[in-house]
């Protein structure tokens, strides 16, 4: 049974327990959103060392060398096919980072403009070689211009390093501080070439090599001391070597080498021992960059792992924690409806069965079967040991009011038969002073008495068809329709106003009359009540299809449709009566004597402005069956 109004619990219960629902999805969502963005930050590390540090990596490593090369040139040590050479594959290397930065999406801001920096400084590269090839730039300032390109990278890579863990991040900086040195390295490289050439430092170069020299001092040792005792070991163990204390004897030579003054004889060896070092120093950052990368691997499989469980576990326990709440709300939705559905029996068919069966039989047993809800909540349980408790409480209360109704109905025909029995016996000696009197004066006197005698006869008999009795009066013998009509009319107080068109010759048969005449009685006399005293009521009677109508119309004010339509529906179900309108007993009795011989009657509006009762009588209630004609 649907609800009549108002929202069913079903979505109360799924409000209220989105609140929690929704509170664990959101918590889990802001779990899986810190977690994810861990799995991004290693995605886009991924992408960033495929695509960006890996190219960028590979141009740093061919700057530098045609930095090296490009001194080596000016300085009359290589030739221009060589530096050709290299300035072709230097060329390919930024070909690619170009390519490959091209299809990257999404680059962080500050990363972008690095990244552009980057770009603006490489495109340097052509008009740099052309100053080379028309030898009119100094060594010291090409050297500046190879070294922004590089530094650029540096700072670009100061932007990518987007590791989760922080104990990795200091480690990934300090490699990466590691490339800075091993930079600065090159450059002291190129500026030994520049110095070895010139066979004494000036000003400018003595400048450019002691700030050299100290920045890479500076950043290796920041390093090492950044560095854990896994990836530091081999750069102390090379810190320890005759190859790097030979290079900082070199480095202390030049930084105490005066400007201008010839270099020492065994500056013939510094180039060699440069690229001695130069070698264990890639080799060293060759192993710290895959030790660094062997660290990232456990790293992101932890990370994963965290994702896994936060979103994973995290969601399992929202389903299951959904799965279990709509469970509880179905069963208690079923629950709840399974007591709905056994109150409404009891409410429509239960009781009021018992009601009907009270009201035919007031000694009809009162029995009525408890309520069984397969309920295991202990709040639906109780309602439904209520609702037995009110059903007891409503079948004592249904037997007493029956007994009462039947007590008062008993009350009510003994005293309506014993005002029938004494108005018979009155109307018997009305009768015989009637026959005894010649005076006119008397007698019509006598005729009134006589006829208020016949209307106190037929609310006496009203009151024994309310209490579900049938009157005394009968016939034994078929009475004529003509005679049916005008009883019915002489049993009115204004039988004056009452005219009785002729009727068909039918005879009605005798259990019948008495009925009838009293259901025409009451009709008649409420067109006469509830209309002017100067106007007249009409009967008549005609043939139909259906059987013979009896019409009774009035010249009244009528009534509007909606009380037509309250008075039709009360004569068609023949409700019981009601103290509480006793003002209506005489369509109380039309219904229920309607009801007894199956005659319908109905209520409807009259051509002149008042009411037509319009009463079809089935052709069982006649003597004879004849042809039904107009």
């Amino acid at each position: 049974m649907p609800p009549k109004r108002g929202r069913p619990i079903g979505l109360k219960l799924l409000v209220l327990l989105l609140v929690p629902l929704l509170s664990l999805a959101a918590l889990w969502g802001f779990a899986a959103v810190l977690t994810g963005g861990d799995g991004l930050r290693l995605l886009e590390i991924n992408t960033m060392v495929g695509k960006l540090a890996d190219p960028s990596e590979k141009v740093n490593i061919r700057l530098q060398q045609e930095r090296l090369a490009t001194m080596e040139f000016m300085t009359g040590r290589r030739a221009a096919h060589d530096l050709a050479a290299q300035r072709t594959a230097t060329d390919r290397a930024v070909a690619t980072f170009l390519r490959s930065t091209g299809e990257l999406e999404g680059v962080p801001d500050d990363l972008g403009i690095q990244l552009t920096v980057v770009k603006i400084e490489l495109g340097r590269l052509k008009e740099v070689r052309g100053q080379v090839d028309r030898r009119t730039a100094a060594p010291l300032t090409v050297l500046g211009v190879y070294n922004r390109m590089v530094d650029a990278a540096f700072r670009m890579y100061d932007k990518m390093i987007l590791v989760p863990d922080m104990a990795l991040y200091r480690q990934a900086r300090a490699v990466t501080a590691l490339g800075e040195a091993k930079e600065l390295l090159s450059r002291e490289r190129a500026l030994i070439v520049v110095v070895l050439a010139a066979g004494k430092m000036s000003l400018e170069e003595q400048t450019a090599v002691r700030e050299t020299i100290a920045t890479r001092r500076l950043v290796f040792g920041q390093a090492l001391s950044h560095l854990d005792a896994g990836l530091r070991g081999p750069h102390e163990r090379l810190a320890a070597s005759p190859v790097y204390r030979r290079f900082l004897e070199i480095e202390e030579t030049l930084r105490g080498q005066a400007a201008g003054a010839p270099l020492p004889p065994s500056s013939a060896s510094w180039a060699a021992d440069g690229e001695r070092l130069w070698a264990a120093v890639e080799r060293n950052q060759a192993q710290a960059v895959q030790g660094l990368v062997r660290r990232v691997t456990p790293t992101a499989v932890a990370i994963l792992v965290k994702i896994g469980v936060a979103a994973g576990v995290g969601l399992l326990a929202v389903v299951a924690s959904l799965l279990v709440s709509l469970r509880f709300r179905r069963r208690l939705v079923r629950e709840l409806a399974e007591l709905r559905d056994a109150a409404t029996e009891l409410a429509q068919r239960r009781l009021g069965g018992l009601v009907r069966r009270l009201r035919e039989d007031p000694r009809a047993p009162a029995e009525t079967t408890p309520l069984r809800i397969q309920a295991r909540t202990a709040e639906v349980a109780d309602i439904a040991a209520a609702f037995n408790s009110v059903q007891s409480t409503a079948v004592d209360a249904a037997v007493g009011q029956a007994r009462l109704r039947h007590g008062i109905s008993r009350v009510f025909v003994n005293l309506a038969r014993r005002n029938q029995s004494l108005l018979h016996r009155q109307l018997l000696q009305l009768d015989v002073m009637e026959k005894q009197t010649s005076d006119p004066e008397t007698l019509e006197e006598l005729f009134k008495l006589d006829h208020l005698t016949t209307r106190m006869r037929r609310h006496a008999e009203s009151l024994i068809i309310l209490s579900g009795e049938a009157p005394g009066r009968s016939w034994r013998r078929s009475v004529p329709l003509v005679d049916v009509l005008r009883a019915a009319a002489a049993e009115v107080e204004e039988y004056a106003r009452v005219e009785v068109a002729l009727p068909p010759k039918l005879e009605l048969k005798g259990a019948a009359v008495t009925d009838v005449v009293h259901l025409l009685a009451e009709l008649i006399e409420n067109a006469t009540l509830f209309s002017p005293p100067t106007t007249r009521v009409d009967v008549r009677a005609m043939h139909t299809p259906d059987g013979l109508v009896v019409e009774i119309e009035d010249r009244g004010l009528g009534l509007q449709q909606s009380d037509l339509d309250e008075l039709n529906a009360r004569l068609a179900t023949s409700p019981e009566f009601d103290l509480a309108q006793s003002d209506r007993l005489g369509l109380f009795v039309v219904a229920r004597l309607a009801a007894r011989r199956g005659v319908k009657v109905s209520l409807g509006p009259s051509p002149y402005g008042g009411l037509t009762a319009t009463v079809l009588l089935p052709e069982e209630l006649f003597a004879e069956q004849p042809a039904l004609s107009s």
